[in-house]
């Protein structure tokens, strides 16, 4: 959609309609007090100025009828303008300046050029005519060159305001499709957070409740069973704290310590899953920026659960080296979901990148921050 049909025509003239209103009565003013000697001058003055009441009132909605109709009341008012007291020199200026204010866009400034000449040429047949010295033709095209720069000043100014009013409206269109843009990333956020925090701990929920469901229906043992349960619960208090940490990090309050948070994470793995998982620290210790640490853990965690889905009972090596964290678990985890996808759209939010694929016999997984 082009800002040019979103926007209302501008009214053209100083102050719009009020402008036209002073300007007429000005010139009513200036023909009251004429004493021309002859009944034909009054006659071209009462057309002349019928035709300037009606371009002015078109100047708006039809600009180049406007012109001609101006045009011809400026032009045969210079032609009488040398008549004695006729005062048509109100109406030469008047039509002019309404004229220097109509944009006529590509157009430029050629019409009011072409008026021009044609009032100087006017103005010399009529001091020729009416036989006027220099001084009065000179004076004529003085009144008319000031008028004209004033009118031409009004344009620009009205020009300046409706590329303002174009600006401001591309400036409301920039904000309505930032919003927009802003309203899906936060859609995309929320999914990447529902999956980071949920999936970890109701995907081992789900495991530790099928084993304890087929201790009791195969085996009947209820003592498995119930450390099943038990763990089931670990686990669901884990998703909680983790929900709590996503929470906290949204609203920039305190996270914990990304070494420490990993380390529990590695303990709870290794008693859920009973598979070892070594972590190790390189590098001095670092403050990072809550929205760092919690995408860090969810690689982590994510990682982690793909090693538990895809090599179960392999050992897992987790690397902390500054912002960047390595998990290589033994044996080839084939595939990439959802979780790595999101883990690297949320690592992206934060100015990192998350690589995942086979190295060797292993299954090495890189989130990293710059």
């Amino acid at each position: 959609m082009k800002l040019k049909a979103l926007l209302p025509p501008r009214p053209h003239g100083e102050s719009g309609w009020v402008g036209r209103v002073l300007t007429t009565g000005v010139a009513v003013a200036v023909l009251a007090t004429a004493r021309p000697a002859s009944a034909w001058v009054w006659v071209v003055l009462g057309v002349t100025f019928a035709l300037f009441v009606a371009g002015s009132v078109l100047m708006t909605a039809r600009p180049y009828v406007s012109l001609a109709l101006l045009g011809t009341v400026a032009v045969s008012n210079a032609l009488i303008a040398g008549y004695p007291q006729s005062n048509a020199l109100v109406l030469v200026l008047v039509a002019i300046t309404d004229i220097a204010v109509i944009d006529f866009g590509r157009r430029g400034n050629r019409p009011i050029i072409a008026v021009g000449i044609g009032v100087a040429a006017a103005y010399a047949g009529s001091a020729w005519w009416f036989e006027q010295p220099d001084t009065w033709y000179f004076s004529q095209l003085l009144w008319t060159a000031v008028l004209t720069a004033f009118g031409l000043n009004r344009r620009q100014y009205e020009v300046q305001a409706r590329q303002t009013e174009q600006l401001l409206e591309q400036t409301r269109l920039a904000q309505s499709e930032h919003a927009r843009a802003a309203t899906l990333e936060e859609r995309g956020r929320i999914a990447r957070d529902l999956h980071d925090v949920l999936a970890h701990s109701l995907g081992a929920l789900s495991v530790q409740l099928e084993v304890a469901e087929a201790l009791l229906d195969e085996r009947g043992d209820t003592a498995g069973a119930l450390e099943r349960v038990r763990r089931s619960r670990r686990l669901a208090v884990q998703g909680l704290t983790e929900a709590r940490n996503a929470v906290a990090a949204l609203r920039a309050d305190e996270v914990p310590e990304l070494p420490q948070a990993l380390a529990a994470i590695a303990e709870q793995h290794e008693k859920d899953h009973g598979t070892a998982v070594r972590l190790t620290v390189t590098g001095g210790p670092r403050k990072l920026d809550s929205g760092v640490t919690v995408a860090l853990l969810g690689a982590a965690r994510e990682a982690l659960t793909n090693a538990a889905k895809h090599a179960p009972g392999q050992a897992v090596e987790m690397q902390l080296d500054g912002m960047r964290l390595s998990v290589r678990n033994k044996g080839v985890t084939t595939g990439e979901g959802y979780g790595l996808a999101g883990m690297r759209e949320r690592l992206a939010l934060v100015g990192g990148t998350l690589t995942a694929g086979a190295d060797g016999d292993d299954w090495l997984v890189v989130a990293e921050v710059d």
